[in-house]
C-alpha cells in the first residue's frame, strides 16, 4: 500500500471510529459489535505503525493512552470558573427564585435544569473544531492539565462534527457509571488493592494517573452542561440554545435536562428525580438550576465566588446512625466558639467519620443532645459531617450540655456582640486558642506569606509565650527563634528575614491576613483598592461599603463590627510601630486624559488581557465598569461580544473594537 492510499484508510477508518463513538457514548445506539470496533482499531492501529508520518494528535488511537512525566502543568482557564451556591429545601429554591425576580423585574424569565452529576469537573478546549485542551476546575482560576486522559474519554469527541467556531470552551463534569465503579472495586478487591469509596473518588483518582493508557481502562464518561469561551461565527444567546447545538457538535450532553417556564415546573423536577436518583446509572446528588437567558445571566451578575442567576438543589444526603463520645468547644480564629461532637467512627457515604460539628449551642439545645446518645449523622450536601436528630437517648443518665461561660482556653467571658446572634465569642483578641490559628493563617501564602512561620513553629512560640498577639512576631529576637526546637543559626535568620520582608506587603495582603470574618482574598484585594490604606477602611462606613458592587451587606457589617471589636485597635497600633505597611501600591498614572471617562469591555481582546486594558483605563485617569449603564462613555467590543453590544445600540453608548481604543489611550 502506497502512502496515498494509506493516508485514505486512515482517514476513513478514523471517521468511522468517531462515529461509533458518538453513537455509542452520546446517541446510546450501537451500530456495530465491540468485536468490529475492536478489529477496526487495531487495523488503524498497524497502518499507524506502518506510516507513522501519517498519526495525527487527534487519532482515534490516542484514546488507548500515553505516559506523562511527573509534576503537573497548570493552565489558566480563560473564564473564571464559578462554585454554586446551594439550596437544600423547597423554601430556600423559592427565596433564590424571589431574588431572581427581584433583579430581573417585569421580565419574562425561564429556567433550564440538568441533573447535578456527582463527578469531577473539567474545562475542554476546541480550536477549529480540534481538541487542545483539558483541565481541572482547580481554585476556578487555575487547573490542572489533563488534556492525556481527556482524549481517552470516549464520549468526548476529538473532533466536532461541526466547528463553526475559532475558539470554544466547553465544561462538563466527567463520571463513572455505577456497575463500571462496582466492576472496577471487584478488579481492585482481588488484587489486594485499596477500593475506591465511591465513584466521584473514582473517577476523580482516575484523572489524576500519570499513565494515560490505565485511565482509559477506567470507562470514564462525560456530560457537557455549560460553556466559558465562544469566539467565532456564532455566539449563543441561551443556555438550552448552548445545549442543543453541543448535541450536534457531537458533544455528549444529558438528555434529561429540561427547560422550565415555571419555577413550579422546576420544583416539580426537582421533586421527581430526588425520589429517582437511585434508579439511574451514575450518582447524583442535585439538580443545578439555570436563568436560560445570557443577556439576563449578564444582568443578574455574580459575586467573587458565584454567579447569582445558577444554584443548585442538593438532595438529602445519605445517613448512618453513630454514638457521640464527647460534646468539646473549639475556638476559630476570629473567636467564635464552636461545639464540636466526638463520634464513634462510622461510614457515611464512603467515608469514615469521626467528628461533626454541631454549629452553636443553640444547635445543641434544639436536637437535645447529650453525651452517649446515638444519633443520626449525615453528610450535608454529601460533604460536610452534620447530626441530624437523637434517634436513641444515652441509658446513663448523662449532664445536659451547658454553654460555657468562660473561654475555655483562656478564661475570659464570652460575649454575643448582639442579642439575636447565636454566636458566643471569645472577644480576647490573645486568647492562645485562636491565636494559634489567627498567626497560622496571618503567617500563610495568601496573607503575609511568612515563609517558615508554620503550625509547627506558631505551636512553639505559643508554648514558650513568646508572643501573644500576631504583631509580637515583628519582635521577635535571634535569641527568642533559636530557643525554638530545631532552629539553628541559618534558619533562624532565614525566618527573622521572612518576617521582616513580610512589613512590605500590600495592604490587600495585610486585609487579609487580619482574618476579618467573612472576607476572602478577594475582597480584601477590592477593599484595599477602594481604600487605599488602612486608616481610611477603619473609618468606612457599613452604608459606604455595602454600596461597593462585590460586596454586600455580610462583609460590610463583618468589617464595620471587626474594628469596633476592644482590642483590634491595640493590635493596629502594635503593627504600626513594627512598620508594617498600610497602604496599597498605587497604579502608576500615565496621564489624566480619560479622567472622568467610564469604559465598559465585552468580548475577547487580542493584543492584551480583559485586566491590562482596564489598568491602562485607570492609569490614564479613567474608570472600568463591571454592568451597562447609560452613564457609560466607551463600550469596548471584542470578538464574541455578549448582549451588552446590543444594551450599547439601545442606549446610544459608542461602541469602539480593540484597535479604536489603542488609539484613543495613544492619541486623546
Amino acid at each position: 500500500m502506497d502512502i496515498n492510499s494509506a493516508q485514505k484508510k486512515i482517514k476513513s477508518i478514523s471517521q468511522q471510529l468517531e462515529d461509533h463513538n458518538y453513537r455509542y457514548y452520546v446517541l446510546d445506539d450501537p451500530s456495530i459489535s465491540d468485536k468490529e470496533y475492536d478489529d477496526l482499531l487495531k487495523e488503524l492501529i498497524e497502518l499507524e505503525k506502518k506510516f507513522p508520518s501519517l498519526k495525527e494528535k487527534n487519532s482515534p488511537t490516542q484514546r488507548v493512552g500515553i505516559k506523562v512525566s511527573p509534576g503537573a502543568k497548570t493552565v489558566t482557564h480563560a473564564v473564571k470558573m464559578l462554585s454554586l451556591d446551594n439550596t437544600y429545601s423547597v423554601e430556600e429554591l423559592k427565596a433564590w427564585n424571589e431574588r431572581i425576580v427581584k433583579g430581573l423585574p417585569r421580565q419574562k424569565i425561564n429556567y433550564v435544569v440538568e441533573l447535578k452529576i456527582d463527578g469531577l469537573s473539567a474545562a475542554l478546549v476546541y480550536e477549529k473544531g480540534e481538541l487542545v485542551l483539558g483541565a481541572t476546575r482547580g481554585d476556578g482560576e487555575t487547573g490542572e492539565d489533563i488534556t492525556h486522559n481527556i482524549r481517552t474519554i470516549r464520549s468526548i469527541p476529538l473532533r466536532l462534527k461541526k466547528s463553526y467556531l475559532k475558539r470554544l470552551e466547553v465544561r462538563g463534569e466527567i463520571y463513572m457509571d455505577k456497575k463500571d465503579f462496582n466492576a472496577l472495586n471487584d478488579e481492585r478487591r482481588v488484587k489486594e488493592e485499596p477500593l475506591f469509596a465511591n465513584p466521584r473518588n473514582a473517577a476523580s483518582g482516575s484523572m489524576k494517573l500519570l499513565d494515560s493508557s490505565l485511565t482509559s481502562k477506567r470507562k470514564l464518561k462525560c456530560f457537557i452542561h455549560s460553556f466559558g469561551l465562544s469566539e467565532g461565527e456564532k455566539s449563543f444567546s441561551s443556555q438550552w440554545e448552548f445545549l442543543e447545538e453541543a448535541k450536534k457538535m457531537g458533544l455528549c450532553v444529558n438528555p434529561l435536562s429540561r427547560l422550565c417556564d415555571t419555577m413550579d415546573e422546576v420544583i416539580s423536577y426537582c421533586e421527581s428525580f430526588q425520589s429517582r436518583r437511585e434508579t439511574l446509572p451514575y450518582d447524583i446528588d442535585g439538580v443545578v438550576i439555570k436563568v436560560n437567558l445570557l443577556s439576563q445571566q449578564e444582568q443578574l451578575g455574580t459575586t467573587l465566588k458565584s454567579p447569582r442567576w445558577a444554584v443548585a438543589y442538593k438532595f438529602p444526603a445519605k445517613q448512618a446512625t453513630t454514638v457521640i463520645k464527647d460534646i468539646l468547644v473549639q475556638i476559630g480564629r476570629t473567636g467564635v466558639l464552636t461545639p464540636v461532637a466526638e463520634l464513634e467512627p462510622v461510614e457515611c457515604a464512603g467515608v469514615m467519620i469521626s467528628r461533626a460539628t454541631l454549629h452553636n449551642f443553640d444547635e445543641i439545645a434544639r436536637l437535645g443532645i447529650k453525651k452517649g446518645d446515638r444519633v443520626l449523622l449525615e453528610r450535608a450536601g454529601d460533604v460536610i459531617p452534620k447530626i441530624v436528630k437523637v434517634v436513641e437517648v444515652s441509658s446513663k443518665k448523662m449532664p445536659v450540655f451547658k454553654v460555657p461561660t468562660h473561654c475555655p482556653v483562656c478564661q475570659t467571658p464570652i460575649v454575643k456582640e448582639k442579642e439575636e446572634d447565636v454566636a458566643f465569642r471569645c472577644p480576647n483578641v490573645s486568647c492562645s486558642g485562636r491565636l494559634e490559628r489567627n498567626l497560622t493563617h496571618f503567617a500563610s501564602r495568601g496573607a503575609m506569606d511568612i515563609e517558615g512561620l508554620g503550625e509547627a513553629v506558631v505551636e512553639d512560640l505559643l508554648k514558650k509565650e513568646l508572643v501573644k498577639d500576631v504583631a509580637d512576631i515583628y519582635f521577635l529576637k535571634k535569641e527568642d527563634v533559636l530557643s525554638l526546637q530545631l532552629f539553628k543559626d541559618k534558619k533562624a535568620q532565614n525566618l527573622l528575614d521572612a518576617i521582616k520582608k513580610s512589613k512590605q506587603q500590600p495592604l490587600s495582603r495585610l486585609v487579609f491576613a487580619l482574618g476579618i470574618p467573612n472576607v476572602g482574598e478577594k475582597a480584601a484585594s477590592v477593599l484595599a483598592k477602594k481604600y487605599k490604606t488602612l486608616e481610611a477602611l477603619q473609618k468606612a462606613r457599613k452604608e459606604d461599603l455595602e454600596a461597593i458592587h462585590e460586596i454586600g451587606f455580610v462583609i460590610a457589617q463583618s468589617v464595620e463590627e471587626f474594628f469596633k471589636t476592644p482590642g483590634v485597635q491595640t493590635l493596629i497600633k502594635k503593627l504600626k510601630k513594627a512598620g508594617v505597611n498600610f497602604i496599597e501600591p498605587q497604579e502608576e498614572k500615565l496621564s489624566e486624559k480619560l479622567e472622568g471617562k467610564k469604559f465598559l469591555f465585552t468580548g475577547e481582546l487580542h493584543t492584551m488581557s480583559r485586566m491590562q486594558a482596564s489598568a491602562l483605563v485607570r492609569k490614564n485617569g479613567g474608570d472600568v465598569v463591571s454592568a451597562m449603564s447609560k452613564n457609560i462613555d466607551y463600550l469596548v467590543v471584542g470578538s464574541a461580544p455578549g448582549s451588552k453590544y446590543q444594551k450599547a445600540v439601545a442606549l446610544g453608548i459608542t461602541i469602539i473594537n480593540e484597535q479604536e481604543f489603542k488609539e484613543l489611550i495613544k492619541d486623546e
